[in-house]
């Protein structure tokens, strides 16, 4: 095995590939199953429902695909950004940042084939307090980018200063190994 597929990027993988394939189950339930896209709201909780939306944008609704060039241009953007981030995790050593990138990159993925496959995406989640919404109604590959976001940046600002301090500490050491402590 390559030094390239070691066991915390082949982690990632598996992580990506289990969102992607877990959100487009979920849906494929919520849709064909459940028949949500007739149906259009399910109650189940006092707090969370299941409400039929089609997303043709992006995050928020911003840039809608109103035609077939803009569809495919999202497709396009999209797949970039999944790539960017499928780079970068193969690049990174630590697995909590893989986790966080593999959660993002899952997420693509699955609101990629969305896109591909529909022309949008499919989201159903509706979180509620009451009439209050905190969330637009979103999906489980929606949720995971969500996640690995916050993942990447509480890691970025919490973390790497410490991982940076205990970096420049060993090698200080394998500098000079008889210095005081």
């Amino acid at each position: 095995m390559s030094s390239l597929f070691t066991r915390t990027r082949l982690i990632g993988l598996a992580l990506a590939a289990f969102i992607a394939g877990l959100d487009q189950l979920v849906k494929w339930v919520v849709i064909d199953q459940l028949d949500l896209r007739v149906v259009r709201h399910i109650e189940l909780l006092p707090f969370f429902d299941l409400t039929y939306t089609e997303n043709y944008g992006i995050s928020l609704g911003l840039l809608e695909a109103t035609n077939m060039e803009m569809r495919w241009l999202l497709v396009l953007v999209t797949a970039g950004i999944a790539a960017v981030v499928f780079i970068w995790m193969m690049r990174e050593v630590l697995l909590g940042d893989i986790i966080g990138l593999a959660l993002i990159l899952g997420g693509a993925i699955g609101n990629i084939m969305d896109r591909y496959s529909l022309g949008y995406v499919v989201d159903y989640a509706d979180l509620h307090i009451g009439g209050f919404r905190p969330f637009l109604i979103f999906n489980i590959a929606d949720a995971a980018i969500t996640i690995g976001v916050v993942i990447i940046l509480a890691r970025s600002l919490f973390l790497r200063d410490k991982d940076a301090c205990d970096e420049a500490g060993l090698a200080a050491e394998r500098a000079d190994p008889v210095a005081e402590k």
